[in-house]
């Protein structure tokens, strides 16, 4: 209980430090780049003063067309690529450390394989109802096959890009968001149900919360703000992730027998290069090579580093010793929580909210999972649901001009208090429809395939007995 009381006094201390904010200078650049509801990406620089004023009898000069831009284009074909890092080998490494060695591989093949299978389905229908149509929970059916794309037809978003490389930046979104669950159920799950699960829970929730956030759907035209993914990507994820490991069921010998990370170095490597990826999941998301990128870039760094520390700090009051498990975890907390913020607050406000961010999340890992009582293998709830709730309501606090933010999509009209409320909505809207969607998606696969291996299975290891090869040699 005094560990508790010490982590809750701490997490009190960070919050008193929101003062850092307001020696962050209300941000002016580019305000113009967060006038799109439809997309958390930014368009293309537009602050040329204005022209003179025509004479009354001169007709109206029709606004230019777009036109492709080589530096936004090979930005976001840099971003895309740091993105797939991200996922293949990032994640795929991060999560197999924390397995046992005799699970390695099966975390290996779960991760590159979703990657595979999302991406070909986000081609086939997943872009197409995510952005197209004008329905407040799934898009249309206009693009199906990637119908009517040329090498020369421009995004109708992010108008200076072909519009094949926004299909294949947010193809990436889909991709990493599904293979995020696997960290939940790990160690124990039948590989044909981890695919039945991802086609159900891809076409079902991600992509109605692609469309509503980005593609012009409900959150978006209530106002929620989302730069790169709190809600369509890390709560979405973590909310299934925790319905899962109830499903699934606990490990055989959870709480009784050790299951520690079979290679930490692993672990630190995956971590590093989810790190160095997320600058393409949070600048590229600015849509061009242009000032909110550069404040999503600066943010990414700051946001990390802070929730990298006070996690360590934590984990110093709770065990007196700061661990290299800390320290990744720490710097993914804080990685999640400034994602929907990135472009929408200043650099104090990323480091106050990684300050938050990563003494939450360690609660997140600590006693919350205690307390709600599910095997989350690798805690993709406690860091990516957590984080990605703080992260999503902060956003609406630090967002403000204020505190140095942008002040989001409206910064002539924002109001804190207002943007609060819409943020929480955006959370909770979220939750639940994940949470309903992975239930029905969970169910569908146990009564076709069954969701887990046999108890002789999970005990030998899914490395041989799903795969039949190992990570390792014996």
């Amino acid at each position: 209980m005094k560990k508790l009381l010490a982590s809750l006094l701490l997490g009190l201390g960070l919050l008193a430090t929101g003062p850092l904010a307001l020696a962050q200078a209300p941000a002016t650049a580019e305000p113009a780049a967060m006038a799109a509801p439809a997309e958390p990406a930014a368009a293309p620089d537009a602050a040329a003063a204005p022209a003179p004023a025509a004479p009354a009898a001169t007709a109206e000069v029709a606004p230019a067309a777009p036109k492709l831009d080589s530096g936004d284009t090979a930005w976001m074909l840099t971003s895309t690529l740091l993105v797939i890092l991200m996922t293949i080998p990032g994640l795929a490494l991060f999560y197999g450390g924390l397995a046992r060695s005799k699970n390695m591989l099966s975390v290996l093949v779960q991760v590159f394989v979703i990657f595979a299978f999302v991406s070909v389905l986000w081609a086939l229908y997943g872009y197409s109802l995510a952005f197209t149509g004008e329905g407040q929970f799934f898009g249309g059916l206009d693009k199906l096959f990637l119908k009517g794309i040329a090498p020369d037809t421009l995004s109708g978003l992010l108008p200076t890009i072909p519009e094949y490389v926004f299909v294949a930046f947010q193809s990436t979104f889909a991709a990493i968001t599904v293979a995020l669950i696997v960290g939940s159920f790990a160690e124990r799950v039948r590989f044909s149900a981890v695919l039945i699960f991802s086609l159900l829970w891809f076409t079902f929730s991600y992509i109605p919360m692609a469309h509503m956030v980005w593609g012009g759907g409900l959150l978006a035209k209530d106002g929620a703000l989302d730069f790169a993914g709190g809600t369509v990507v890390h709560i979405n994820a973590g909310v299934a992730a925790l319905v899962g490991a109830y499903l699934v069921g606990k490990r055989i010998g959870f709480g009784k027998e050790a299951m520690t990370p079979h290679s930490l170095t692993l672990t630190m490597v995956g971590a590093s290069l989810l790190w160095v990826g997320w600058f393409g999941f949070n600048a590229g998301s600015a849509g061009a090579a242009n000032g909110v990128a550069g404040l999503a870039f600066i943010n990414t760094v700051l946001a990390t580093a802070a929730a990298t520390l006070s996690w360590l700090a934590g984990e110093v009051l709770h065990k007196g010793k700061a661990s290299m498990l800390g320290a990744a975890s720490g710097a993914v907390a804080g990685l999640v929580a400034v994602t929907p913020a990135a472009g929408f607050v200043g650099p104090m406000g990323s480091i106050v909210m990684g300050l938050i961010a990563g003494v939450v999340c360690l609660w997140g890992v600590g006693g919350l999972k205690r307390m709600l009582g599910a095997d989350d293998a690798f805690d993709v709830f406690g860091v990516h649901g957590v984080g990605g709730i703080i992260g999503a309501i902060l956003t609406g606090v630090f967002a403000s001009q204020s505190l140095g933010g942008t002040g989001g999509l409206t910064p002539d009209t924002y109001a804190m208090g207002a943007q609060v409320w819409v943020q929480t909505k955006s959370v909770l809207i979220t939750m639940v429809w994940s949470g309903v969607v992975a239930l029905v998606a969970y169910k569908a696969a146990d009564l076709l395939v069954g969701l887990r291996v046999s108890e002789e299975a999970e005990r030998e290891g899914l490395d041989i007995t799903s795969h039949g090869e190992t990570a390792y040699s014996r």
